[in-house]
């Protein structure tokens, strides 16, 4: 499930700043950028790749725009047993965007979209209602505060290089 890759050196941040600058610049693009070789980016690519530094390459769609513009945080404390099971059984579950494990006193942090508050009420019943779910507690999103983001995690690697 996770792959690791060794340490990533000046070359492989200044591509990987670049792709975050410009997600859609093409290999030739990059290599002109950086002042690369075609064959050096595409190799350097194919590396971080394998390496699993790219989490995804699928375009990030709003849920809102699809017809769910609520989003809520379920605070979701689990049999832990059973959290295979679990974790089977909330994948079936359209409205979830993400699941989290988490240390302490929440096993679970689950990231839902809903349409209107009564399928949110709706959605955390079907979620209570899996085997080995003791207890949820919702929060609603009322706005993103800090985007995902690596930008300031590249500098500081890039420091440590």
């Amino acid at each position: 499930m996770f792959r690791t890759m060794s340490k990533l050196d000046a070359v492989d941040l200044d591509l990987l700043r670049a792709l975050s600058a410009d997600p859609r610049a093409t290999v030739v693009a990059l290599a002109e950028k950086l002042g690369l070789s075609r064959n050096t980016v595409q190799a350097r690519m194919s590396r971080l790749e394998r390496g699993g530094v790219f989490l995804s390459f699928e375009r990030t769609l709003s849920a809102e725009a699809l017809g769910f513009p609520i989003e809520a945080f379920l605070q979701v404390t689990v049999r832990q047993a059973e959290l295979p099971a679990i974790r089977e059984d909330l994948a079936k579950v359209p409205e979830v965007l993400q699941a989290h494990g988490l240390s302490g006193q929440v096993d679970l942090l689950v990231r839902v979209a809903c349409r209107d508050t009564q399928h949110l009420f709706d959605t955390d019943a079907r979620i209570l209602a899996i085997e080995g779910v003791e207890r949820t507690e919702t929060s609603l999103v009322m706005g993103e505060v800090i985007g995902y983001r690596v930008g300031p995690l590249m500098e500081l690697a890039r420091d440590g290089v």
